[in-house]
């Protein structure tokens, strides 16, 4: 019998022991985990290693039905479990009690990480003093009342331009739609929170255009999201000390680009990066604290409007008496150039744009809670001290049991007829966390004007100046994970009659 072969047998059984046990450690569900509330098996959850699944038939075929009858669940996400939430009152009870269900995101969940090292500690996930103070700094910039629609009307000009070169481009088939729409959003962002042009529909391909794609890409690796304890070890894997080496990059060309911006006077008020510079200046906040503010900034300020839009293309150009019944309500203004007041008195594009946000939540899921104690969820589900809960958008917006037997339908009309009651309606579907796009109670998006805005002035470019429909060949597929949109989508663009023959009924030719 060669023994040092049985021997080295024996070693490598009891390597691969240690490692299953270590495996079992790591994955297995701590025995304090609530007991009434159901798990969802963990490959459900690192399906992206395998399928490309849309996250809604995901969520349809896996999520739905235990989230519908329990309310919640626990859940494998970001290295551990967590305890995931759709039934509104236990989002009251988490939105309101921050002081138990705590803000905090990845720079404390997973502070080795990639993604921590782009967001560091901002303003989005800070929690206490730190929250209280970027607040003190950025809410001036993020919730400035927009009164000139005259910058964002010219880059949603702009951008309707290079949809109609692109399609002039091509003998068949629809535009690619997506990268276009983020060098629109980036060009939104940068005019109105960092005080600088950055011209990416006028000059396509600049590096830091080049790296949103690239980080998107990078920070959702199914492996590495699911496991990101394998981010400390970036010497074993390569395309890690790559990905951190990129974030360092982004970080460093975004401070360089603001600095240099050509200091202009915003008839609005001051902007985001403006009360920013001033805290550094200061010595209110520290450099690093400067840097991941601006950073969370230029990534949310952009990302949520272009896949919202990506959505908004999907939807209108598959329902056509929708986009009709749009256009009609955008003609009715009989102006090119309308004032931010009157955009703001059209209901229909208000509701469309509503309904887009509830059945394609850009942010469809967030697991950025800790409680500070012990806790029991909305008086039902006991949460140990230091658990991460969340919340799923799209569960609680497509739930009948919240929204009726048409949950799943696009319907503007549910919101209401008129401005007023829309906005009603908002506020009392927010509190009740029916309706948590842009979270709820204390910690709603201070930029949630602003994001609605935009979307009001790209509608109403598209529909005054395009027809569009999806191309025929196209099979909606939504992103597996991260943000929610489509993937991939193209739309055939057709330039209205009117406006190309220079017909425009109003008082702008």
């Amino acid at each position: 019998m060669d023994w040092s072969l049985l021997n080295f047998a024996r070693s490598g059984l009891a390597v691969l022991l240690s490692l299953l046990l270590i495996l079992y450690w790591y994955i297995r569900i701590p025995n304090d985990m609530p007991q009434n509330i159901p798990t969802v098996p963990i490959y459900i959850s690192i399906m992206g290693l395998w399928s490309d699944m849309g996250q809604d038939d995901i969520y349809d075929k896996w999520l739905r039905p235990k989230l519908e009858k329990y309310g919640a669940v626990k859940i494998w996400f970001a290295g551990r479990w967590n305890v995931l939430a759709t039934r509104p009152r236990l989002l009251v009870d988490m939105f309101r009690h921050e002081d138990v269900y705590a803000k905090a995101g990845s720079q404390k969940k997973i502070p080795w990480s990639v993604i921590a090292s782009l967001v560091g500690d901002n303003i989005i996930n800070a929690h206490g003093e730190n929250w209280k103070l970027y607040t003190s700094i950025m809410k001036p910039g993020l919730q400035r009342r927009i009164t000139d629609s005259g910058p964002l009307l010219l880059k949603s000009r702009r951008f309707v331009d290079v949809l109609i070169e692109e399609q002039g481009g091509l003998d068949s088939g629809g535009v690619l739609v997506n990268p276009i729409i983020q060098r629109w959003a980036l060009s939104c962002m940068g005019i109105n929170f960092m005080n600088v042009d950055l011209e990416c529909l006028e000059k396509p391909g600049q590096r830091l255009e080049q790296l949103q794609t690239i980080i998107k890409k990078t920070l959702f690796k199914p492996l590495f999201f699911n496991f990101p304890d394998l981010d400390r070890y970036p010497t074993l894997f390569p395309q890690r000390a790559t990905a951190f080496s990129i974030m360092q990059e982004f970080g460093d060309l975004l401070v360089e680009t603001v600095k240099q911006r050509i200091q202009t006077t915003d008839a609005d008020g001051e902007q985001v990066v403006d009360g920013l510079d001033k805290a550094l200046a200061t010595n209110e906040i520290t450099t690093e604290q400067y840097r991941a503010n601006l950073k969370v900034t230029f990534l949310t300020a952009h990302e949520n409007a272009q896949q919202l839009l990506n959505s908004a293309i999907w939807v209108l150009g598959s329902n056509t008496t929708i986009q009709d019944k749009l256009r009609e309500e955008v003609l009715s203004l009989s102006t090119s150039n309308p004032t931010t007041d009157q955009l703001n008195s059209l209901p229909y594009l208000y509701a469309v744009i509503l309904e887009l946000l509830r059945l394609y939540p850009p942010v469809s899921q967030l697991i950025n809670r800790v409680t500070t104690s012990s806790a029991v969820l909305g008086g039902e589900v006991p949460i140990p001290n230091h658990t991460w809960v969340g919340w799923n958008a799209y569960g609680v917006h497509t739930d009948p049991n919240v929204w009726g037997s048409d949950a799943r339908t696009f319907r503007p009309e549910r919101w209401g007829g008129d401005v007023k009651g829309i906005h009603g309606a908002v506020r009392s579907k927010t509190v009740q966390c029916h309706f948590i796009a842009f979270n709820s109670h204390s910690r709603k998006c201070l930029g949630q004007g602003f994001a609605v805005l935009q979307m009001k002035v790209c509608l109403f470019e598209m529909a005054r100046r395009l027809v569009w429909v999806v191309d025929p060949d196209y099979e909606l597929k939504l992103t597996s994970g991260g943000i929610m949109a489509p993937l991939g989508l193209r739309a055939i663009m057709t330039e209205r009659v009117e406006v190309k023959e220079g017909n425009w009924q109003g008082e702008d030719k």
